[in-house]
């Protein structure tokens, strides 16, 4: 007999909230795992595929309905031991998204990720760092790291992102050469602010580039 695992889609969804870089947890609140914090998930349907069933959890359980999240596959999770209740199969899908909004759902709480990688239920800190891991790489080869921004964005707000999600400080003068510089990455929109404080700065938009040519490497000396 064939066995029968159930698959469930579990979300670390990613954004930069009160400068820290922040993902959307809830705090269970009955065992397994009581008072731990714990990603957003749900069981997939019988008649939905993976990314159908991440979009339904982002809009249901995570309480982001109508939200312009970046969503991609991140991993898939199925070691024997990883819930306690039962034999259970997780495919776990990365978010990328700018400030988001409260969700909808009430247990649902944004919280910098430097407090919640202490202690997680399930085997959701390993996912977590996975996920993470996976955003900062993600912005040493593609644009995504506009996803974090607003539709337009200075240089400045662009750094501040690089820096909340690699955890480090960039020069200013050597970050705006190499993004302005690589192929495609951003298109200026011929607007200027001073939101960033001092002279007004140029507004760019993400341009057409699924891949920065040169890479932004952080092994790399500023």
């Amino acid at each position: 007999m064939v066995p029968r695992i159930p698959v469930s889609v579990d979300l670390v969804v990613l954004t930069v909230r009160h400068q820290a870089l922040s993902a959307l947890v809830w705090r269970r609140d009955k065992p397994p795992y009581e008072g731990r914090w714990a990603l957003s998930g749900g069981f997939i349907q019988l008649d939905e595929d993976l990314p159908a069933a991440a979009a339904r959890v982002l809009a249901e359980r995570a309480g982001l309905p109508g939200a312009l999240v970046h969503l991609e596959q991140l991993q898939t999770y199925g070691y024997p031991d990883r819930d306690p209740r039962q034999r259970v199969l997780s495919v776990a899908y990365l978010g990328l998204a700018p400030h988001l909004p409260t969700s909808t759902e009430a247990h649902m709480s944004w919280q910098p990720v430097s407090a919640l990688l202490r202690e997680m239920a399930f085997d959701h800190r390993r996912i977590m760092v996975d996920g993470i891991e996976r955003a900062r790489a993600k912005l040493e080869y593609t644009p995504l790291g506009a996803a974090f921004c607003p539709p337009e964005f200075t240089v400045a707000e662009l750094r501040r992102v690089y820096e909340i999600v690699w955890g480090r400080t960039l020069d200013p003068r050597n970050f705006h050469r190499k993004v302005t510089k690589a192929e495609g990455f951003l298109v200026p929109t011929g607007g200027t602010t001073t939101r960033d404080g001092g002279r007004p700065a140029k507004l760019y938009r993400r341009g057409p580039a699924v891949a920065l040519h040169p890479p932004m490497l952080r092994s790399l000396k500023e």
